[in-house]
């Protein structure tokens, strides 16, 4: 029987999202289309509650007293929301706390600006600093280390023949860092140690990619999609004078990548 439901987007389900869902029976998610960090379905790989989607084109002409009479008829027995304090609802986002709290007969909990060392927690402050490598201070916020998910794709061919054999990866809709880092890789359900390389592949053709090497023992037949799951930050992308060079490279970022892994 849910009697409190959370309401917000919740693209990330980083530690401030995780105070509301911790004080609810039931996620309500207002899916806007613009998540790129946890979309769809996958925010609940990362909570144990039901969770249930609002489509911003199903109800962005509600009013407020319209929204809340859906969320009653959804909930019959609803007595209880719980919403950052920031949340907006309702057409055009006029919906605030105050008439949430006017227009709804239950109680209604608002969790406060939640911060790590003075830093707000927020998706768009994740966001940045994903788009900035910062991979650490990022699953810091996240409260777990922030993952991509990718179709397996057919690249060039050369990492195999000149330099180390990788798996490419087709990623879509997903907020990506740029550079080499060191991550676990899900494939088939299994975890291995990998080495993740993201971006324009200058010394080879400059096209984008996204780029697997498993550190690991390897030699399964990849069936569905591959998760990413990013540990820490090696380096910066760059173009190499020769393919020699790039190889040498690679070689110590693979050490440095076995060191940041065993080192968990």
């Amino acid at each position: 029987m849910i009697k409190t439901v959370a309401l917000g987007t919740f693209d990330g389900m980083h530690i401030a999202h995780q105070e509301l869902v911790k004080k609810s029976d039931c996620i309500v998610v207002i899916g806007r289309g613009t998540a790129t960090m946890t979309r769809g379905w996958k925010r609940s790989l990362y909570t144990n509650k039901e969770v249930v989607f609002y489509y911003l084109g199903d109800i962005r002409n509600l009013t407020a007293k319209e929204f809340i009479s859906k969320l009653k008829k959804d909930f019959p027995n609803l007595n209880k929301i719980v919403v950052g304090y920031d949340f907006k609802f309702g057409k055009d986002r006029c919906g605030t706390i105050e008439i949430l709290k006017d227009v709804f007969d239950g109680e209604v909990e608002v969790v406060g600006e939640i911060k790590v060392d003075n830093i707000s927690v927020h998706a768009r402050v994740i966001r940045d600093l994903i788009k900035s490598s910062n991979i650490k201070e990022a699953n810091r916020l996240l409260g777990r280390n922030y993952s991509i998910e990718g179709k397996h794709i057919k690249g060039l061919g050369i990492g195999a023949k000149e330099l180390v054999p990788t798996i490419n990866l087709n990623v879509k809709n997903y907020t990506l860092p740029i550079g080499v880092f060191a991550t676990i890789a899900t494939i088939n359900s299994k975890k291995y140690n990998s080495i993740t390389f993201i971006g324009n592949r200058e010394t080879i053709d400059n096209s984008f990619s996204v780029e697997v090497h498993i550190l690991d023992k390897f030699n399964e037949n990849i069936k569905g999609k591959i998760w990413i799951e990013f540990i820490d930050f090696i380096r910066d992308n760059r173009k190499f004078n020769s393919i020699s060079e790039l190889k040498e490279q690679i070689f110590i970022d693979i050490k440095s990548a076995k060191k940041i892994l065993e080192s968990r």
